[in-house]
């Protein structure tokens, strides 16, 4: 994918900015921020323009992005640093004022069909974050048992159609493998085990089982898990960890690690949304919360 089509809008911009507006004193060195999620540089960019004498580290996996974010930050380039890296692996050199993750899968990975993340348009079964490297989504479909399948579904989509539709997509790679097919093959065949009725709701049948698939490929809730246990030690005493999550199973473990890490104080307890101002420009932040919490 053309780093130039990464184009990522970040939602909840106001607040993060606000979040960050009074980072604690960092002595002799200019106050540090670490963005997990680099993206396209969406929220680094707001900060390092908002802050002059910031400096930021950006995090990224996806090679895409982090071409597309080094083209977008450019202006700031001295005072950036952009890792190859997954945040669960990475250890600052130096104590930080901010810590930033925004657990979204940034919207030019969800509509560039090469990606395998959405069934709005047929692509490979892939939905790595990093396509470089892993097992993708088709591998996994034709790897697992149906048991563990349907486990899987219902443990990271929430799907209550679980076991038929795992039963439906064993049955389907028996005639051909899932890493020959695409992903409009794979909603198609989910969406089956639906009632006609059911098929023509406000959210596609598909989506949960694509939700489960993605987050397993990726591991999204070890890393964030990884994540929550190593932050609170990155950060210098008064700094900020922020994290803006979408979807339950992200914000129940943000929510549960901040309450009971003695290493933190919440900031408030319950998470900031987006404003009906940024709805209405941005439908896909409807589901996100940004929780924030201070290092003791």
């Amino acid at each position: 994918m053309d780093s130039a089509l990464f184009d990522h809008q970040p939602v909840l911009a106001a607040e993060v900015l606000a979040a960050f507006a009074a980072l604690p004193d960092a002595g002799d060195a200019a106050p540090l921020l670490i963005d997990c999620t680099l993206g396209g540089g969406g929220h680094s960019g707001l900060l390092l323009a908002a802050q002059p004498q910031l400096e930021l580290i950006g995090l990224d996996q996806d090679p895409t992005a982090r071409a597309a974010a080094a083209a977008q930050l450019a202006p700031w380039a001295d005072r950036l640093r952009i890792v190859a890296t997954n945040f669960a692996a990475f250890t600052p050199e130096r104590p930080v004022q901010g810590v930033l993750a925004d657990l979204g899968v940034s919207s030019p990975q969800l509509d560039r069909p090469e990606r395998g993340f959405s069934f709005r348009a047929d692509g490979p079964i892939d939905m790595r974050m990093n396509p470089e490297v892993g097992e993708t989504a088709a591998e996994l479909l034709d790897r697992l048992e149906e048991t563990a399948l349907a486990d899987l579904l219902y443990e990271l989509g929430e799907e209550r159609l679980s076991r038929r539709i795992a039963r439906r997509l064993v049955a389907e790679r028996a005639t051909r493998p899932w890493a020959e097919r695409n992903t409009g093959e794979l909603a198609y065949a989910i969406a089956g085990c639906y009632p006609p009725q059911a098929r023509r709701g406000r959210i596609h049948p598909a989506t949960r089982s694509f939700q489960a698939l993605r987050i397993a490929v990726n591991d999204e809730l070890g890393v964030l898990e990884r994540l929550l246990a190593q932050a609170p030690d990155w950060l210098a005493p008064g700094g900020i960890l922020a994290i803006i999550s979408f979807h339950s199973l992200e914000d129940r473990r943000v929510k549960m690690a901040f309450r009971s890490d003695a290493r933190l104080e919440l900031i408030s307890r319950k998470p900031l949304v987006a404003a009906p101002e940024e709805l209405e420009i941005n439908p896909r932040s409807r589901s996100a919360k940004l929780r924030l919490a201070r290092r003791c």
